[in-house]
């Protein structure tokens, strides 16, 4: 066994055998896999091996995508062919319109990706597969190149791959400590000596919370038993002269596919069990759960309900093993938060249909810092400090009893709610506030009219939308106040923290005491980071000299780990997170100076305070930082309090706000007006596949000034000029908003991708952003977007419809 090595991968399912694989394609031959027991003897061996083009992202289409060009090649392999039954074709059901409107949607946005799907009716759907009743079915989604693989034999042509490029693979090897260097590399301790590696890779199923605890962290992830039956002979099947398409059913809650001349039938029944909270045996291996067929009952009477010919079936094998879940159903592929050189591919439910995607996208990151797509869907820093295993295992029920029930814009399942809040949770509640879910935080989404409103879900504008209007008007011609909790708020100290942050962003960075700027972080491949506030703030009796870094409330462990990666040796700066710590209460409209300037001691007139300032202050009593800057294009102010007086400074503005209107608002409006104003969404619009030039982020990029991450790799694709360029389009519809992901059309082709949607109520428009081919990208121009299966006209237009020149933010 080596004793040195490069990267480590721990875990020998499809996640780790794909990770070796894909490792040596980037060019990394020097690497080493290292399992327990035999390759496949965790998940994978039982898994269903299901190969389904369907995800509700782009990133989740094109590693599938991935998975699907893969197994083709390796089952065409002449030298070792495995088993994929490729293209039997799929279909999901749907017995609701809303159901129905989200397949028109994924479609569009899989054409963007070279991917076809056909939104079908009820008959076709028994026309394709004719086992199946029409009884309660409005149509479905088919997938023409949905399949099955075997799952050991996949497992192996990777593992066989991998060493024929050079990499090792040491079966019966368990892994019994982790020891991290300061150097940042690492030990791997293991029953038959020690492995210095660079990186370490946990792929370790539903174990890996043990190999988790050897490097001092938890992941949440957690396993649920999952119960499949294998059918005898179906005469049905052995004379149809081909094979039946598989078929998902989120009104009965099973899947199936063809096994030989029967069916594979799995269930996903609401009176489901989860598995190995306590510990897990350490001799289980290649093992299942006992069997409970008494669990499934509800499931298969509905199962016998849209294929008949089941109740003539007999079983002829039963199934029930661990499958692993995470806190939104989505892997968790990337680095590991915290660590440096440690990365992850855990909670693959789905592991076998997308491992070889998943395997791919991580090695690209472990060679590259990056992938070819924006990853953040899976990325494991998506979650922050409330992501536990307990939490994890209620949102892991849920997502079971709703497998195959896509969740719809504004739905927020009440499972493991509410994870994080502040003292004015409660407070706004009480004032009759609906809440939407930011990285766990309950934020205010909009104020209902009676505690038992509740809006259609679906994807058109739904019963809120005149209440939104209603809250913009309010901000409009007074003055608005709502809480935006969990905002990334960094407190960065030292005396090299301006040429530190100088550094980091790709343009100016302020070093002005009580200003304020904004600005984007690149990786090194020139692409967007991050984007973040950067205040500079005097030294006080509340602290030293001293910069704080605002960013998006998901983004609190990415950007400290990007901040940190970077920090030199010989650089003083220290940063630390005031996250959970301050909470910021937004004033938003003309009036709000007015009722800054009742409740605040200070001169809060322009000239005093204007726009892109910052001052610390006390609001009433309550101690404060106030920010002159604006998310809705109004006059505005980023009140930001200690959580303990946070409820202090809250009354403060109520009652200051009394005589001039002041109303709450919430996301939902915030949402509208940034779009009416040309500003962007981190992980919607500012995406790690996109530079600052095809962003329309210009003037946030000096390539005259010294050094920053990513100025060279910038410079050359500013010279190779655009691959897209990003717009703003006015949508020719009224009933629903453009959702992210769907395509633009010229003619046949796809020339661009929405990026984010919503109506102006300011401006009575259905807006929308998107990147689009660079010679499209004319103001004026129309083109066709593929609105939920009909082409609509969408024109582009200027940026900033409300307010281009920016003057009423200004005051």
């Amino acid at each position: 066994m080596k004793s040195r090595t490069k990267v480590v991968v721990i875990g020998g399912g499809i996640a780790g055998c794909s990770t070796l694989y894909h490792l040596t394609r980037e060019g990394w031959t020097d690497v080493v896999l290292v399992e327990r027991n035999e390759l496949t003897s965790g998940t994978t061996w039982h898994s269903a091996a299901q190969v389904t083009n369907f995800g509700m992202t782009q990133t989740m289409v094109g590693l599938k995508t991935h998975s699907i060009n893969l197994y083709k090649e390796l089952a065409a392999d002449p030298e070792f062919p495995i088993n994929y039954h490729h293209a039997d074709g799929g279909i999901r059901l749907a017995n609701t319109e809303a159901q129905m409107q989200g397949y028109r949607h994924f479609a569009s946005m899989a054409r963007g990706m070279d991917v076809h799907f056909e939104v079908i009716d009820a008959a076709e759907c028994a026309r394709r597969h004719p086992l199946i009743s029409t009884d309660n079915l409005l149509g479905g989604l088919w997938d023409p190149l949905d399949g099955d693989i075997d799952p050991a034999q996949l497992c192996q042509a990777l593992a066989r791959r991998a060493r024929n490029a050079g990499a090792e693979v040491y079966r019966n090897t368990p892994v019994t400590a982790l020891t991290q260097h300061k150097d940042d590399t690492w030990t791997v301790h293991t029953e038959h000596g020690d492995i210095d590696c660079d990186i370490v890779v946990n792929a370790c199923g539903y174990r890996v919370n043990e190999v988790g605890a050897m490097m001092g962290v938890h992941h949440p992830v957690a396993s649920m038993e999952h119960q499949y039956f294998l059918t005898e002979e179906i005469p049905a099947i052995k004379n149809a002269g081909h094979r039946m398409p598989l078929l998902r059913c989120p009104i009965s809650d099973y899947y199936c596919r063809q096994e030989k001349n029967g069916l594979l039938l799995g269930f996903y029944e609401q009176g489901c069990k989860t598995w190995g909270m306590d510990g897990i045996d350490p001799n289980f291996v290649n093992a299942l759960c006992p069997d409970d067929l008494d669990r499934v009952t509800d499931v298969l009477e509905g199962a016998f309900a849209r294929m008949p010919a089941l109740m003539e079936a007999g079983i002829h094998t039963v199934v029930n093993g661990p499958i692993t879940y995470t806190i939104d159903g989505a892997p968790l592929v990337g680095p590991i938060p915290g660590k440096r050189n440690a990365f992850c591919i855990i909670g693959l439910r789905a592991g076998l249909g997308e491992g070889g995607g998943h395997g791919w996208l991580l090695a690209q990151q472990i060679v590259h810092g990056e992938a070819c797509y924006d990853t953040w869907v899976i990325d494991p820093r998506r979650f922050t400090g409330h992501a536990n295993v307990e939490l994890t295992s209620l949102k892991a029920i849920e997502d079971y009893q709703n497998e195959f029930r896509f969740h719809f814009p504004h739905e927020h399942r009440p499972a493991g709610r509410p994870a994080k809040t502040t003292p004015l949770t409660p407070v706004l509640a009480a004032a009759g506030a609906e809440f939407t879910v930011v990285n766990g935080w309950e934020r205010v989404d909009y104020i209902k009219p009676s505690p038992d409103f509740h809006p259609t879900l679906g994807f058109d504008f739904d019963e809120a939308f005149d209440i939104v209007a209603a809250e913009i008007d309010n901000i409009r011609t007074n003055v608005g106040l709502t809480e935006v909790n969990g905002f990334n708020r960094f407190e960065i100290t030292g005396p090299d923290r301006h040429s530190f942050l100088d550094r980091m962003f790709c343009g100016a960075v302020t070093r002005r005491d009580g200003r304020v700027g904004l600005g984007y972080m690149l990786n090194h491949h020139g692409m967007l980071k991050a984007e973040a506030t950067v205040a500079n703030l005097p030294a006080s009796d509340r602290g030293p000299a001293r910069v704080w870094y605002g960013s998006a409330a998901a983004s609190e462990y990415h950007d400290m780990d990007w901040l940190k990666l970077h920090l030199r040796a010989d650089e003083d700066v220290q940063i630390r997170s005031l996250t959970n710590d301050q909470t910021i209460l937004v004033l938003a409209g003309p009036k709000a100076r007015a009722v800054l300037s009742a409740c605040s001691r200070g001169d809060w007139s322009r000239e005093a305070f204007p726009w892109l300032s910052v001052r610390e202050c006390f609001i009433g009593f309550a101690p404060a930082t106030v920010l002159g800057v604006s998310f809705s294009g109004e006059l505005a102010y980023e009140i930001h309090v200690p959580n303990a007086s946070l409820y202090a400074a809250y009354l403060a503005l109520r009652k200051a706000g009394e005589e001039h209107g002041l109303k709450l608002f919430g996301a939902r409006a915030v949402e509208s007006m940034r779009m009416e104003m040309g500003f962007l969404h981190w992980k919607a619009d500012i995406l790690t596949e996109f530079t600052p030039y095809e962003t329309g982020l210009d003037r946030f990029v000096k390539l005259e000034k010294g050094e920053f991450i990513g100025k060279d790799a910038l410079r050359k694709q500013h010279d190779s000029g655009l691959r897209k360029k990003f717009v703003t389009l006015k949508v020719d519809a009224t009933r629903a908003p453009a959702r992210g992901g769907a395509s633009l059309m010229q003619g046949d082709k796809v020339v661009g991708t929405i990026s984010s949607g919503d109506w102006g109520h300011r401006v009575g428009m259905n807006l929308a952003y998107a990147f689009v081919e660079p010679d499209l990208a004319e103001v004026g121009r129309t083109l066709k977007l593929d609105f939920f299966g009909e082409l609509v006209d969408a024109q582009i237009i200027a940026p900033a419809p409300y307010d281009p020149d920016f003057k009423r933010m200004r005051g």
